[in-house]
């Protein structure tokens, strides 16, 4: 009796200790950023269901640089989160043979899932009705279109080929978004140009010399001015692709290059902290991000050394 009334003691705190984990891990999917990507906004979580919130936020690390807001929009135009009483959603499909939570063609949903074999929790064959499979499904598709170099513009009209389709989603997003925090600045005003992942440093590199600073981010992530000046070039640049060039009150020059789309033009006076221009992937890049340069007397420097004189940290 007193065994079997000890371990019946231990499976209930084993049962227990599993219930506080399992509590434990949905508050944190969904209050952590989850993913890839930003934190959910208050409209976010309370306009998308928890259990298709953590289906989003596991999903989008499939695809490096897939931010889960973009998927969690394409549930919300499609279907609004399976939640949308018409033909095709549950079951069956649409006038135009699409079906399931994030509306697949047949063709299309067998295509991805052959090349991608998705992560246990769905259904078994992969059922493009199943919210687990078609997220994850629609996370493999977007990647395959564009998301996985930060190109969502491309991978949301590969996903329905409008321009108003694409302005939706990418609106959704940013609402599902939590509110960007105030760029990091100096004391005396100095702004980090962009929030992004420093990856390629100043210095040597492949038998030649990186003049800047990598900081990737995806594609249409704005980049600020770094501080107060005079925009001396705005326009395309050769390797840089697309450049801005400022030269602020000290002599100081910063470049920003490879960007995506710029808004402003020579001669434009910028203050410290200003949208100058978006992150983009043009000439020699491999990957979304900006190339931010600083010349000091005609001479680049290290963008990290010359911000950390500065009192502030360009690499989060």
């Amino acid at each position: 009796m007193v065994r079997l009334a000890a371990g019946t003691a231990a499976a209930f705190l084993l049962l227990l200790v599993t219930l506080i984990a399992a509590v434990t891990s949905t508050v944190a999917a969904l209050t952590a950023s989850g993913g890839n990507g930003s934190a959910p906004s208050q409209a976010a979580l309370a306009d998308i269901p928890a259990d298709y919130l953590t289906l989003y936020q596991r999903a989008a690390p499939l695809c490096p640089g897939l931010d889960w807001a973009v998927l969690a929009a394409i549930g919300k135009v499609e279907t609004d989160h399976g939640r949308l009483d018409a033909p095709g959603v549950r079951d069956g499909e649409n006038f135009a043979g699409a079906g399931g939570p994030m509306q697949f063609l047949a063709p299309t949903f067998d295509s991805v899932v052959t090349e991608h074999p998705l992560p246990p929790g769905g259904a078994t064959p992969p059922s493009r009705y199943h919210p687990h499979d078609a997220i994850h499904a629609a996370a493999f598709y977007l990647c395959d279109s564009g998301a996985r170099h930060g190109d969502f513009r491309s991978a949301i009209f590969a996903y329905n080929h409008a321009d108003w389709y694409v302005s939706k989603v990418l609106a959704q997003a940013e609402d599902y978004r939590a509110t960007a925090s105030t760029p990091a600045t100096s004391p005396n005003g100095w702004v980090v140009p962009v929030q992004g992942r420093c990856t390629s440093g100043f210095g040597p590199r492949e038998g030649d010399i990186h003049r800047g600073q990598d900081l990737a981010a995806p594609i249409g992530t704005p980049i600020l001015a770094a501080h107060d000046g005079t925009i001396i070039n705005a326009g395309p640049a050769s390797g840089y692709g697309l450049w801005v060039r400022i030269e602020h009150a000290d002599g100081t020059i910063t470049t920003y290059g490879h960007n995506h789309r710029n808004h402003v033009t020579a001669g434009q006076v910028v203050r410290a902290g200003q949208p100058i221009a978006e992150v983009g992937n043009r000439g020699e890049s491999t990957g979304a991000h900006l190339h931010f340069q600083i010349e000091e007397g005609g001479h680049p420097v290290d963008p990290i050394g010359f911000y950390n004189e500065h009192g502030v940290r360009l690499c989060p």
